[in-house]
């Protein structure tokens, strides 16, 4: 069997909605990438805060350890997180566990509790969006997120907003940038896997693939809002891509016999089908062929 391409961009996004971190391997949870929207910032309501309302968010780089994506590493006393946004000090979170709760915190669907990172981290992000903000992190321990059963029963997740990876072609995003006067980079779509090799819009029709040794599933399309439209560099939004995208890759031009929701496209949402709890040797790394397994005629017979 020949590939269809090969991974060439991992990213993780520990804290939601915050800048990504490319990485060359990542470990493989039941929940995505290890690290990936572990953490979230939220209001006095416990409601997550995302780009879609605060799009400064965008400016927030975080760093973790190095060895935070080999495999089988635990943090120690000394690990940190270290988070810096413009005009502001560098804040370092530990990376072990911290002991405070918070009740009713909520991201979309789903609310429950989650360790509370504290004072400072409340502080810092409270001055930098001058709104009451704390920094939560997902307690595994205590909650489990369920993705929409209607798509993949029996999954689980954490901060993302609705599967635990998204995978998107340096095809697709050719294509997209071919149309566009100013051509955007590839974190306009926060994907976790970049995937190099294919036609345009082939991840579309994935159903089912193999990348190394483990067999992801193509679950829906992804649909888009409106942080596609928010520069990464500078928080400020425009109308690109995704008037672009209402052209090319709206319901109605790709689904046009099935139920019309005014949605856009880009991206695959996956889940991991491989038991990822147990043993050694769950990593992606770059340059991992991508296999396809399974997959439908066009984006009209996929789910979406």
């Amino acid at each position: 069997m020949e590939a269809a391409g090969k991974v060439t961009s991992i990213f993780v996004y520990p804290i939601k909605s915050c800048r990504g971190i490319s990485v060359s391997q990542a470990p493989l949870t039941p929940t995505g990438f290890r690290w990936d929207r572990q953490w979230m910032v939220i209001n006095n309501k416990g409601r997550a805060y995302t780009q879609r309302n605060e799009p400064k968010l965008a400016l927030v780089q975080i760093e973790l350890p190095n060895e935070a994506f080999l495999e089988g590493w635990e943090p120690t006393g000394s690990s940190y997180m270290v988070i810096r946004a413009p005009g502001m000090q560098a804040l370092k979170i530990p990376m072990s566990k911290p002991c405070d709760i918070a009740d009713g915190v909520s991201v979309w669907e789903w609310s429950g509790s989650a360790l509370d990172e504290g004072a400072e981290a409340s502080n810092w992000f409270t001055n930098y969006l001058g709104k009451s903000s704390r920094l939560v992190r997902y307690n595994a321990e205590s909650e489990t997120r369920p993705v929409d059963p209607e798509y993949a029963a029996g999954q689980i997740t954490m901060f993302s907003d609705g599967y635990p990876f998204m995978l998107l072609s340096q095809g697709s995003l050719d294509a997209l940038n071919k149309l566009l006067k100013e051509p955007v980079p590839i974190n306009r779509f926060r994907p976790n896997i970049l995937v190099d090799g294919c036609e345009p819009f082939s991840e579309d029709t994935w159903t089912e693939v193999r990348i190394n040794k483990f067999t992801f599933q193509g679950v829906k399309l992804c649909s888009r809002c409106k942080i596609p439209t928010i520069n990464q560099d500078t928080g400020d939004a425009g109308p690109e891509p995704n008037e672009t995208l209402k052209q090319i890759r709206s319901d109605k031009v790709l689904r046009p016999g099935r139920k019309q929701r005014g949605k856009i496209y880009f991206g695959q949402n996956m889940v991991c089908k491989d038991n990822l709890t147990e043993g050694n040797g769950k990593v992606l790394k770059l340059g991992d062929p991508v296999f396809v397994l399974k997959k439908v005629t066009s984006a009209a017979e996929a789910a979406a």
